[in-house]
């Protein structure tokens, strides 16, 4: 049975009041069910980095994380509507930006997609919408605890157009340049990691460190069990963010999900062992789950070009060099307290290399279409090639971030960072009006705690102390 064909005659895949456009798919459906069972799943990651980021946060300022994430999805939605599908994957324009022909998602609906023909193009762009999503929750990490968060979500819009557009066009489009090179990287080891890692890096060290003004609590996760939650649902989701980026249900897709389940589990016992040695037999859950993230970055560009077993070898190079790069902030003399740059981009730019090395034609070709090899099978040149996607991608998105922030820190009104006192008092307390993190309260000095005190006292805790002693004098 033939795959459906584009016809530029018919943009939209057809007239749905004068012919069946299910047709063409028929005996294909299998693919776009896939894949769209994979959206639903990546988007779990949103939430999931959401909760992750509040849980490492200090509690002031976890509400505010939670909030972004939500906010991020509303943001980049409306940005990828209105030019950012067309930058990234319009049918003409060049190696390094698309044009605007699909400006508003013009003409997107149900013919063959431009990234596999058994997919409905409206399918293929909800998909990579998440991929946008995820990467840019990513970077604002770089902001957390004393970035504002309105010039956060400008900052996400202009970043995802200038940033995460083209790379993804280099990277994926059929006319990108990386992709012809080609430099191989099957689900964003590049435009997701390397670029979000590089330019919370940058956000970092625009926005400058925070004020500690002592506080014992500074760098320690404020909620250990939500850094868990998040990870798992990030786990979860990564199953579908890489195996759907084979864009059909393929023996490939199958594989990819192992290797992606084997990485996040070879990449906590990585980190594990590091935290075990390092710390005199003690263990981390924080450590951990930072594991399974660093293997989960590793595998990514690599997860449809390797076998299992160097699936694994891989995710616990990639969870070894980034627990033992526990101090590169402080060698950086920058504070990026989320460990983004060091999970992501140092995780991100690992992983491609070693794609390099060990991608392999017999894996690859799995789909039925892709035959890519690297250095295990006499292609020592794919390393150089997957040197200058690394080159490439952290020099384009570190320096346009800084120029962007730079733009926008001088921009008359649009203050990039929160005053100090809302840094002291939390931006739960000085960004939303009646809300807080979980089951603990801060009063107010009309309560007795003078305002911006970082006193916490949990709810029900006084009251059941008061009956307690009310009881022992009766």
């Amino acid at each position: 049975m033939a795959e459906p064909v584009y016809n530029a005659s018919m943009p939209k895949g057809g007239d749905p009041t004068k012919v069946d456009v299910n047709a063409q798919y028929v005996g294909f459906e299998y693919n776009y069910v896939y894949i769209t069972t994979c959206a639903f799943i990546v988007w779990l990651i949103i939430p999931g980095i959401g909760l992750l980021y509040s849980g490492l946060a200090r509690r002031k300022s976890a509400l505010a994380l939670l909030f972004q994430s939500l906010m991020i999805v509303a943001v980049i939605t409306f940005q990828w509507m209105f030019w950012g599908y067309s930058l990234a994957y319009s049918r003409d324009g060049g190696p390094f930006i698309g044009s605007l022909k699909n400006f508003g998602l013009m003409d997107v609906m149900v013919a063959p997609s431009p990234g596999s023909p058994v997919l409905p193009e409206i399918v293929f762009c909800y998909f990579q919408l998440l991929f946008c999503v995820c990467t840019v929750l990513i970077v604002v990490g770089g902001s957390f605890e004393r970035g504002n968060i309105l010039p956060s979500l400008i900052f996400s819009f202009f970043w995802a157009t200038i940033v995460y557009c083209p790379l993804a066009r280099w990277t994926w489009s059929s006319s990108g340049w990386l992709y012809n090179l080609p430099s191989l990287d099957f689900a964003g080891g590049g435009p997701v990691h390397i670029a979000s890692g590089w330019s919370a890096l940058a956000y970092a060290l625009i926005l400058g460190k925070r004020k500690h003004h002592g506080e014992p609590s500074h760098g320690k996760p404020h909620n250990t069990s939500m850094v868990f939650l998040g990870t798992v649902l990030i786990w979860f989701g990564w199953l579908g963010f890489n195996g759907g980026s084979s864009l059909g249900a393929n023996m490939r897709a199958m594989l990819v999900v192992f290797n992606t389940n084997a990485a996040a589990s070879i990449g906590v016992l990585g980190w594990v062992l590091v935290d075990f040695i390092k710390h005199k037999g003690k263990f981390s859950l924080v450590g951990a789950c930072e594991g399974a993230i660093a293997g989960l970055v590793g595998i990514t560009p690599a997860a449809g070009f390797v076998s299992v077993w160097l699936a694994a070898c891989i995710a616990f190079i990639t969870s070894v060099v980034c627990a033992l790069l526990q101090d590169v902030n402080d060698w950086l003399n920058i504070d990026e307290g989320l460990d983004v740059f060091k999970l992501h981009g140092v995780g991100g730019m690992v992983g491609a290399f070693l794609t390099g090395i060990f991608a392999s034609e017999s894996i690859s070709s799995l789909d039925g279409a892709t035959f890519s090899g690297g250095a295990i099978d006499g292609n020592g040149v794919q390393v150089g090639k997957q040197l200058a996607e690394v080159c490439a991608i952290s020099g384009y998105s570190f320096a346009v971030t800084c120029i962007l922030l730079y733009i926008l820190k001088f921009i008359p009104g649009m203050k990039l960072r929160v005053d100090e006192t809302s840094e002291r008092v939390g931006l739960d307390r000085a960004q939303f009006f009646d809300e807080q993190i979980g089951d603990w309260t801060m009063f107010d000095s009309t309560s007795g705690v003078v305002f911006g005190s970082t006193s916490e006292t949990m709810v029900g805790v006084h009251e059941a102390k008061d009956e307690q002693q009310s009881s022992d004098k009766s």
